[in-house]
């Protein structure tokens, strides 16, 4: 079974997944973040079509303490968080919890 890709965010940050063609999305707008965001999250997390599932790493901030505990912790879907506060080494980070090896890691003997 092959799995998909979620962008859970406000419209202004699903439309461009959306155009690239992603077809599973849970738009929040930015005034509705603290009301709507936990469930949006906990559904793309729950739905067993999805493996990766797009956040912006400002939205977690949104989250209750629990969601976010479970969205930093998700293996399956992994969880990949950017924006402007996401660097080189949090995407590292997260690609290594996901598949529990440092691809980027390099041998330092070669």
């Amino acid at each position: 079974m092959s799995q998909e890709i979620a962008v859970v965010g406000s419209p202004e940050f699903t439309t461009g997944f959306r155009l690239a063609g992603v077809r599973r999305f849970e738009n929040v707008p930015d005034d509705e973040k603290d009301e709507r965001l936990d469930d949006a999250a906990t559904t793309a997390l729950e739905d067993e079509g999805v493996g990766i599932v797009v956040m912006h790493d400002e939205d977690l901030d949104h989250l209750s303490r629990n969601v976010r505990q479970e969205v930093e912790t998700s293996v399956e879907p992994v969880v990949v968080t950017i924006g402007s506060g996401t660097g080189g080494g949090g995407l590292r980070d997260q690609i290594k919890r996901a598949i529990g090896i440092d691809l980027m890691d390099e041998d330092e003997d070669s």
